[in-house]
């Protein structure tokens, strides 16, 4: 499909920033002092990303096809053979949206990130914004995030096979429903950026944002959920294209 790049490039930042909305929306609901979702678990954050991407890839489907992820951007590029010279204006559109997603999170939750200031009860606040390895090990942690990433990208472009998924509009529902399980199953060493944009376009704003007491953008790790997602991206394009 040859989407007009002017498309694509809309198109990815409104839908990349729906997600982030969601996503970092839902970090914040869990994490921070005085939100009415304080605590509610890892469930709620699963599904708040699944519904994240949802709602994001439905908005920007008819624009530019609503990857609003590189690694599955750079996937069906690779699948496909075709298309490489959108890749950069799909990737600048989902930094950005992920940029602006972080930032309407942190407005939506702006008195709660306040309250940080107060010594007593401030915490870090990277998680809400991107991943952090529950255990440090960076190859460890890369390996789960390829991992991750070809369960996601390798059943996208299995969907693909499925006339009926397109025809009725569910595809995108699947996916989102697969981006839960991820979460459920697959997330719990690192976080699952499985999606370069959603960590790094967040980090950046982290780091920018005047939140009192918000701790280290810790950018020495920030290389491993760019790079992770990528790799498995082009992995699972190049398992489907020897499988299918």
């Amino acid at each position: 499909m040859n989407l007009p790049s002017s498309d694509i490039f809309i198109g990815e930042i409104i839908g990349t920033a729906i997600l982030i909305l969601f996503g970092a929306g839902v970090n914040a609901a869990i994490t921070l002092n005085r939100s009415k979702a304080q605590n509610a678990g890892w469930i709620v954050i699963a599904f708040g990303w699944g519904f994240g991407v949802l709602a994001g890839a439905y908005t920007a489907a008819p624009l530019s096809g609503g990857h609003i992820n590189p690694a599955v951007t750079v996937g069906i590029a690779t699948q496909t053979g075709e298309n490489w010279d959108k890749v950069p204006v799909y990737i600048a559109g989902q930094i950005v949206g992920a940029m602006l997603g972080a930032v309407l999170a942190w407005l939506v939750y702006y008195s709660q990130f306040a309250l940080n200031r107060d010594k007593d009860i401030s915490m870090p606040t990277l998680g809400i914004f991107s991943t952090i390895p529950e255990i440090r090990s960076p190859v460890a942690n890369l390996v789960t995030e390829i991992i991750a990433t070809v369960a996601l990208v390798l059943p996208v472009l299995a969907f693909g096979l499925t006339r009926g998924l397109g025809e009725s509009g569910t595809a995108l529902l699947i996916v989102a429903l697969l981006v839960v399980g991820i979460g459920l199953s697959l997330g719990g060493p690192t976080g699952y950026a499985i999606n370069p944009a959603r960590d790094l376009g967040p980090r950046i704003v982290h780091t920018l944002l005047p939140i009192p007491n918000k701790g280290t953008s810790d950018w020495g790790y920030s290389w491993v959920p760019v790079v992770g997602p990528i790799i498995g991206g082009v992995l699972g394009a190049l398992i489907y294209n020897l499988a299918f």
